[in-house]
Formats: structure tokens, sequence, C-alpha cells
């Protein structure tokens, strides 16, 4: 998974798989995502990055089941504004957490940190299962789901949740 340079085949089969033949239409273009990325202080990480500025900047096809949230927004089941969100302090998980159930309260500001800090939101399953894309930290580029109840990496990066979702196959065993 390269997450500085974009496989033209691997955008390709991202443009195949979430419908986008609009020409870009639908895209952000470079100048929108320059113009993120020095608003936030973040690089975003390819090949969501080609995707949002070439392909399409959010799709009501999917991924997830409700659909890819423009780049910036959140989906209306997030539970805040966004305003305490900062894309540069780095996202603070490395392997799954599962808060809910514990007999320990957990660190507020900690989990804080797992909504707030160095990730952008894909989109929504719906029920609060959110999925986000680490753009700062060790797992940059690599996608986690964020609920209620805990945080879950996902196996990989964008194009290989794209491929899952657009393949049918669960996301529940692919941690």
């Amino acid at each position: 998974m390269s997450i500085e340079h974009v496989d033209p085949d691997v955008l390709a089969a991202l443009r195949d798989a979430v419908g986008a033949d609009d020409g870009g239409e639908s895209a952000l273009g470079w100048p929108g995502v320059h113009a993120f990325e020095q608003r936030h202080g973040v690089v975003l990480p390819e090949p969501y990055r080609s995707f949002v500025a070439e392909v399409s900047d959010g799709s009501h096809a999917g991924p997830p089941e409700y659909g890819l949230v423009a780049l910036g927004d959140l989906p209306s089941d997030y539970g805040s504004d966004g305003s305490e969100r900062d894309l540069t302090r780095p996202f603070p998980l490395t392997g799954p957490w599962l808060w809910e159930g514990d007999d320990d309260e957990p660190d507020k500001d900690r989990l804080r940190s797992v909504f707030d800090d160095g990730s952008i939101v894909l989109g929504t399953d719906g029920c609060g299962m959110n999925w986000h894309l680490v753009v700062t930290g060790p797992h940059r580029g690599r996608v986690w789901m964020i609920s209620g109840e805990g945080a879950m990496p996902f196996e990989s990066g964008f194009a290989a949740w794209v491929a899952r979702w657009a393949a049918g196959e669960p996301w529940f065993d692919a941690g």
C-alpha cells in the first residue's frame, strides 16, 4: 500500500467501484485538495487524495452504507459539530480499543482524541459507526471504524476498504 503515490490502476478501480463515471465533475479538483491541506496542515494519504481530487468528493453510492461524505464533512449522526477536530495532532491508537463495558471509565482526553485527532471521517454505517481515514500518526493511510463503543483498525487503507465494500465482503472480519 503506497500512501505517497497513486497507482493509476488503483485509481481506475476506485472509480469503477463507486460508479464515478461523470468525468471528474463530482471531484473536488487539485486546487480544492491543496486548499484543504493547507488549511488543516496535513497532506492527505494516497490514493484517497487523488480520489477526491480527480474522481469524486463524496458518493451517495457508498461505501459505507450511507455513502462517502465530502472531504472535511461529517455524517449527520456524528454527534458533535467537529469544532474540536485537529488533523495535525496524531491519531492516538495503533491497536483496537473497546471502552464500552470496561470496568474503568475511559480517559476523557484520550477518548476525545480518538474521535477528533489525526483523521478525516469517510462516512457512516449508521448508529454512530463511522469510518475514519488516519491522516497523521503511525497509522497514517489506514482506515478505522470508530463507534460509541470502541475503535478498530481495518486491514489496510482506502483502496482495500473500497474494494472489500465493492465485493460485498463484510468489514467486521477484516481487522
